[in-house]
C-alpha cells in the first residue's frame, strides 16, 4: 500500500469541504442532463457512485478514461494486461455516452465499464467502497480532486499514464499552484507522453522522482477495427474512383476541404471525397452545404451507398473510422485547420493512409513531428496548401511511400504499451 500524504493546500481543503456537501446540487444537475439526453437514463445511478454490476472476485485494476480518445488508447494495453494477469478484472470508467457505446463493443474479456461518479465525496466513497480497486490509473489529464484525494487516502496505488496537459489546462493550473501540487504529488508514478508534458507536469508540482517520459499509448495501439464484409462491399461500390478522406473535421473546416476537393477535381475527374465529421450529428447540415456547392452527395446515416457519380460520401456515423482509413490512401486529419489542437494521426498511419494536417496540432505535437520527420505526414495551410498536397500525395507511388513510413514509425513505438503494462503490474503487486 502507498504512504498517504496530508492535504497541504488550503484551496484543496476548501474544495473537499464543498465536495462533501455538493450531492443535492449535483443531483439536480444530473436530472437536467438526463432530461437533455446527456446521461444514460437507466445507468444514472453510476454517476452517483451506485454500481450497476457486482464486484468480481480477485484483484480489480481501475482505469479512468475521460472520453472516446482516451478510452480507445487503452484498448490494446487492456487486452495485453489481461493476457499477462489472468486473475485480473479491469474496470474502465468514462463520462460520456459515446465512450460507453464504444467500450460496450470493444472492451476485451474480463473488462467492464461503469460511468465515473461526479466528483462528490459521498458518491466517490460509495464507488470506492464497492469496487475496492487494487490500483487506480488515470489517463491523460482529467484530474478530479476529490476522487484523487479519496483514492490516495485509502492507500490505493495511483498512476497517471499517457499524461499530457493542454495549454488551457496548464494555464489554469498555473494559477492554482498549491492545489496542483497537492493533487499531482499523490500519484506514485506519472508517465508523460512527451518532453513538454514532463516539463509542464514538473512545473505544476509532480514529484520528479515519479515522473518519466514513455511516449503516447496511442503510438502502440492496435489498428482500429472494421467490418471486413462492409469494406469489401464499399470497395466494389467505389470501384474505379480515386479516394481521399477528410477525418474528424469540425465546423469551419468542411468549407476549406470542399473548396480544395472542387479544385482537385479539375485534374482528378474520378475523385471521391469521404467526409467524416467529428460530430456526426452535424451530418444533415453538412449535406445541405455540399449540395449547395453543386456536389453529388450520398449520406451514410441515411443508408446511401456510393456510386459512379458520387462526389462526396458523407460518413456521418460513429465507430467506422477503421473502415474509412483502410479505404483511403490519403487522409486529412481535422481539428487542425482551426485551433482545436488536432486529432490522433497514428490511427490513419497504422492503416496505410498518408497523413495531411493543418498547423494546429498541439494535442499531438510529438506524434505529428515524428511522422513528418519520417516522411509520413505533410502540413497544409488553407485551400491552396491542401490542393497542392493532394495533387502530390494522390499519386500512388507517393501515397504508398508515405504510408510505409507511417506504418514503420508506429510499429517502432509498440514498446510504449510494454512500459505502461510493467508500471501497472508493479503497482498491482504493491497494492495487493
Amino acid at each position: 500500500m502507498t504512504e498517504t500524504k496530508p492535504c497541504r493546500s488550503l484551496l484543496l481543503g476548501v474544495y473537499l469541504a464543498l465536495s462533501g456537501r455538493a450531492a443535492p446540487f449535483a443531483a439536480t444537475t444530473l436530472r437536467r442532463r438526463r432530461a437533455a439526453g446527456k446521461e444514460h437514463a437507466e445507468r444514472i445511478g453510476e454517476r452517483m457512485g451506485e454500481a450497476s454490476l457486482p464486484r468480481p472476485d480477485g484483484p480489480v485494476a481501475w482505469f479512468h478514461a475521460a472520453s472516446v480518445g482516451e478510452a480507445v488508447s487503452l484498448l490494446e494495453m487492456l487486452r495485453r494486461l489481461c493476457d499477462t494477469r489472468p486473475d485480473l478484472t479491469c474496470l474502465v470508467t468514462s463520462g460520456t455516452l459515446t465512450s460507453a457505446e464504444l467500450l460496450a463493443d470493444r472492451l476485451p474479456d474480463r473488462c467492464i465499464h461503469q460511468f465515473v461518479p461526479l466528483d462528490v465525496l459521498p458518491w466517490v466513497r460509495r464507488f470506492l467502497d464497492h469496487w475496492k480497486p487494487s490500483v487506480a490509473v488515470w489517463t491523460e489529464s482529467e484530474l478530479w480532486p476529490a476522487m484523487i484525494w479519496e483514492t490516495h487516502r485509502r492507500g490505493i496505488p495511483m498512476l497517471l499514464i499517457n499524461a499530457r496537459i493542454s495549454d488551457r489546462t496548464y494555464r489554469r493550473w498555473r494559477g492554482l499552484p498549491g492545489m496542483a501540487r497537492a493533487i499531482l504529488e499523490r500519484f506514485d508514478r506519472v508517465l508523460a507522453q512527451d518532453d513538454l508534458a514532463e516539463v509542464q507536469l514538473a512545473a505544476l508540482g509532480a514529484d520528479p522522482d515519479s515522473l518519466e517520459v514513455t511516449g503516447s499509448l496511442k503510438e502502440g495501439a492496435a489498428p482500429l477495427p472494421c467490418d471486413d464484409a462492409e469494406r469489401v462491399r464499399l470497395t466494389r461500390a467505389f470501384a474505379g474512383r480515386e479516394l481521399w478522406l477528410a477525418a474528424s473535421t469540425h465546423e469551419g473546416e468542411e468549407e476549406t476541404v470542399v473548396s480544395a476537393h472542387l479544385s482537385v477535381l479539375r485534374s482528378h475527374h474520378r475523385l471521391t471525397l469521404i467526409l467524416a465529421p467529428r460530430h456526426p450529428d452535424r451530418g444533415d447540415g453538412i449535406a445541405a452545404m455540399l449540395r449547395q456547392r453543386g456536389l453529388t452527395v450520398q449520406q451514410r446515416s441515411a443508408g446511401d451507398m456510393p456510386n459512379s457519380e458520387t462526389d462526396v460520401y458523407l460518413a456521418d456515423t460513429l465507430g467506422e473510422m477503421g473502415l474509412w482509413y483502410r479505404l483511403s490512401p490519403v487522409s486529412f486529419i481535422g481539428g487542425s485547420l482551426i485551433d482545436i489542437g488536432g486529432h490522433n494521426p497514428y490511427e490513419p498511419a497504422l492503416l496505410g493512409s498518408a497523413v495531411l494536417h493543418g498547423p494546429h496540432v498541439r494535442n499531438f505535437r510529438d506524434a505529428y513531428a515524428k511522422l513528418t520527420a519520417a516522411g509520413a505526414a505533410v502540413e497544409v495551410t488553407g485551400v491552396d496548401g491542401l490542393v497542392r498536397a493532394l495533387d502530390e500525395t494522390l499519386a500512388p507511388d507517393r501515397a504508398a511511400a508515405m504510408a510505409a513510413a507511417g506504418w514503420q514509425t508506429c510499429s517502432e513505438s509498440a514498446e510504449v504499451t510494454d512500459r505502461v503494462i510493467e508500471a501497472v503490474v508493479a503497482a498491482l503487486d504493491r497494492g495487493q
